[in-house]
């Protein structure tokens, strides 16, 4: 990542969570070469799944800060 990419970045981080994410959402959208017109459907059919399977306790969440640190091990070790 280039100086300017990096300076973007680190004001990007400094912004509102919701600010953050409508930027992340813009970007990883201009990526998409093409629209899949049935991909939002099959998101918010997924996500509701994920939801009732995390309301119904079949899935066990792992704290953000447990991942970073098994990830940053893993890097390391």
């Amino acid at each position: 990542m280039n100086t300017q990419s990096q300076q973007l970045l680190e004001s990007a981080l400094s912004l509102p969570e919701s600010d953050r994410a409508e930027i992340a959402a813009s970007l990883i959208h201009s990526l998409d070469a093409e629209s899949d017109e049935d991909a939002d459907t099959a998101w918010a059919a997924e996500i509701h799944r994920r939801v009732e399977s995390i309301d119904n306790g079949q899935v066990n969440l792992i704290p953000w800060d447990d991942v970073m640190r098994e990830m940053r091990d893993r890097r390391h070790g």
